[in-house]
């Protein structure tokens, strides 16, 4: 069933890649009716996200944000079908990257890169960097998250990896960039590091967006045990398509850094991003259910249960 179902949406998927962007952009606007008006796609999460996360706006001031982001919701689906076959060229175009010399001038002094990336519009696009480096030199690669339907996960990758970064699947990640450094390679990851962690990950919080969050810290971890400099995607949007990406070096090198400072800095550098442009970030997430009261309560109920265990045992003996 999984097949057939993808092999129905391959063809509804070529037609719209093969057409021009001011038509599919007036499809953009047709999806955004239906999804915002009439399919109401996940509109209390957003509103509860963007009213949280700005207190001090009006409701005026929240509705308009609103309906932006899904304007831009709809745009991001399309620009991802669109993004399949792209050639180099249009790539090139569409992404702008600014200060892509400091990745250079880390790689000279040694230090590969790790970049923090945000669920901000078109992260998707961002795979192109891949067009600025040789990459018989330098590994070039995407974290992601294995979609559970391999099919369409085969898709994705090959929309990922088409300008020749490397998807690379979380659970594989350190494993894949110590292989490129035992190549003899220098090596550019992106993680997109702003998802909400699994109660047994959480290892720190911050406070984001006016609200204490949980957040990975296996970016870090990673950047510091390789010594590799850390760097933020700054993201704005030109127009309808096109965006440029302001690299930023937030550390040359991550192992002098305090432990959490690498993703403290990221989530600074972020909020000023979202506090910018508030409708490209990706509002549909349940980003804050789990709260760091939640947390503590699952703990002592953990340590209360060790305890129980090791009285238990002790009885036994």
């Amino acid at each position: 069933m999984k097949a057939l179902l993808y092999y129905i949406s391959l063809v509804f998927l070529f037609v719209i890649n093969k057409l021009p962007f001011c038509v599919l952009y007036l499809l953009s606007d047709t999806l955004y009716f239906f999804i915002f008006h009439v399919v109401r796609y996940r509109r209390k999460v957003v509103r509860q996200n963007l009213v949280n996360s700005f207190p001090d706006k009006s409701l005026k001031e929240i509705k308009s944000i609103e309906s932006k982001f899904y304007y831009r919701l709809c745009d991001f689906f399309l620009e991802i079908i669109k993004l399949h076959g792209m050639s180099e060229e249009k790539a090139r175009e569409h992404m702008h990257f600014v200060g892509m010399d400091k990745i250079k001038k880390s790689f000279e002094n040694g230090h590969s890169c790790v970049v923090y990336i945000g669920h901000v519009f078109n992260w998707e696009y961002m795979n192109s960097v891949s067009l600025y480096f040789d990459l018989d030199k330098v590994f070039v690669g995407e974290v992601y998250h294995v979609l559970r339907n391999k099919y369409f996960d085969s898709l994705m990758k090959r929309v990922r990896g088409q300008f020749g970064a490397e998807p690379i699947p979380m659970k594989n990640t350190l494993r894949r960039i110590l292989q490129a450094e035992k190549e003899g390679k220098l090596f550019l990851v992106g993680f997109v590091a702003d998802q909400l962690p699994k109660w047994e990950a959480i290892k720190h919080w911050v406070k984001f967006l006016n609200q204490d969050t949980p957040v990975f810290v296996g970016t870090e971890k990673i950047a510091q045990r390789t010594h590799s400099a850390i760097y933020y995607t700054y993201t704005t949007r030109i127009k309808r398509g096109y965006y440029e990406i302001c690299v930023e070096c937030l550390a040359e090198d991550a192992s002098k850094l305090k432990e959490f400072e690498a993703t403290e800095l990221y989530y600074k550098r972020l909020e000023a991003n979202i506090m910018e442009s508030p409708e490209l970030w990706l509002w549909t997430h349940k980003r804050w259910k789990r709260t760091r009261e939640g947390f503590e309560e699952r703990e002592r109920r953990r340590l209360e249960t060790l305890k129980q265990m090791s009285e238990e045992h002790a009885v036994n003996q």
